[in-house]
């Protein structure tokens, strides 16, 4: 068994780990026992009663966080010559077509979100090997293949995040940095978790929020109550 440390140790007498909190409460707790030097990232870890084998179970969606992540986005548009400058002006770090997509194959994969535009998926699909185990494939469903490509790009730097079942039925997401106050963390994390209630398909049985924890870098994670998420 792991050992203890000192700092693990104080975390967790700051709380009942068998108790379920608030999300208020909870994000109390996680500012109290974030302890990094550096600017924690506060998660959230949720257990869905869904069949993600199953094409009609699949739970995956976009959600603009209210304060955003925390986090800088670095943006790639792969678009052509007459969408650079709008692309350019809407903040994406990274503009272009050809010159990137020979740097992907290559390997560079240094950015956080890809726009692209249908009339050049052909090109960007030929790249899924690289991209997708990176999370990084443009998809139609989560709006970052399209023809407004200054929206996409502004969406994604001010705190659109995509979310996506894993094959153990969970989702894993950021949700803020432990910087925030407290209602920030908790209002950001209730907008992911309604956007995910919202997603619930029409065929899975039994409970739905199985369990959701929320942790910050390195920190003891605190159970989430789901009764009042209104499920």
């Amino acid at each position: 068994m792991a050992k203890l440390t000192k700092k693990r140790k104080v975390a967790l007498t700051k709380y009942d780990l068998n108790k379920s909190y608030t999300l208020e409460e909870a994000t109390k707790i996680i500012k109290e026992i974030a302890t990094t030097k550096f600017d924690s990232s506060v998660d959230l870890s949720i257990s869905l009663g869904v069949d993600p084998k199953q094409a009609n179970q699949m739970v995956r969606g976009t959600v603009t966080l209210p304060h955003g992540t925390g986090k800088t986005m670095r943006v790639l548009a792969l678009v052509t010559p007459d969408k650079e400058k709008e692309a350019k002006d809407a903040g994406a770090d990274y503009v272009g077509l050809d010159e990137y997509i020979e740097k992907i194959k290559g390997g560079w994969t240094d950015v956080d979100v890809i726009v692209t535009m249908p009339s050049v998926m052909g090109k960007v699909g030929a790249l899924g090997r690289v991209l997708g185990p990176r999370g990084l494939m443009p998809n139609p469903k989560t709006g970052t293949v399209t023809m407004e490509v200054g929206k996409a790009v502004s969406d994604s730097k001010g705190g659109k995040i995509e979310f996506k079942v894993d094959k153990q039925s969970h989702i894993h997401s950021a949700v803020a940095k432990a910087s925030f106050d407290a209602k920030k963390i908790a209002e950001n994390a209730n907008e992911l978790l309604q956007s995910i209630i919202k997603l619930k398909p029409a065929s899975a049985k039994g409970t739905y929020l199985k369990s959701v924890y929320m942790s910050s870098t390195m920190s003891p994670s605190v159970k989430i109550d789901t009764k009042p998420l209104g499920q």
